[in-house]
């Protein structure tokens, strides 16, 4: 990797860990503030993904490993009330990279799409529905939940993006890394038991 995308990667790794932005926008953002062309070329987010590692290990290897473990309650809590949509976790909370700043990111693959939105009304939780990019492309409905968490005395962002059903398949095919992008219930509490976070 060439130095400028080095750097760019470890401003953009500050910028996920200390702000909770996502790759996209911290890669952007970190060319900017390195004063780059807007033309320049980004790091590809495996690059990030290996300099937030860096980075946490080396600022944050104290408090990370709770911020995670809360994190990663408050998701299994989400994932068990939403089973029937056949939910999976990704993002930092999945990958072992998040931080209190980092929000839950959830796939939930419905035979009904709307069916999600029904059960939130039916559980009382107050939600708001925007549109993003999903892991194929795609535009996909975001469900996205303000979550108390106590143990950090902090609010997060819980985010249910809704896929079909038949996109459940795709959806657990590894990562360039071998790993699995995301993982139901069950593997997440594998995580919290056998990890210890």
């Amino acid at each position: 990797m060439d130095s400028v995308k080095e750097e760019i990667a470890s401003t953009a790794a500050r910028l996920v860990v200390e702000e909770g932005l996502e790759y996209g926008p911290a890669k952007r953002r970190a060319s900017k503030q390195l004063g780059l062309s807007a033309r320049s070329a980004l790091p590809d987010n495996e690059q990030v993904e290996l300099a937030v590692e860096e980075y946490i290990a080396i600022f944050c290897a104290e408090s990370q490993p709770a911020e995670l473990r809360a994190l990663r309650v408050l998701a299994l809590e989400w994932l068990q009330r939403l089973e029937r949509f056949r939910p999976h976790l990704g993002g930092a909370v999945w990958r072992g990279t998040a931080t209190r700043h980092s929000d839950v990111f959830i796939q939930l693959f419905c035979d009904d799409p709307k069916s999600a939105e029904i059960a939130l009304i039916d559980m009382g939780v107050r939600f708001e529905v925007s549109s993003v990019t999903g892991f194929h492309g795609e535009t996909v409905d975001a469900l996205s939940v303000h979550a108390s968490l106590p143990a950090l005395a902090v609010h997060v962002g819980v985010h249910l993006m809704v896929y079909d059903y038949d996109d459940l398949r795709g959806a657990l095919k590894p990562d360039g890394r071998g790993r699995k992008p995301r993982g139901d219930a069950a593997a997440l509490q594998s995580l919290l038991h056998d990890g210890g976070l």
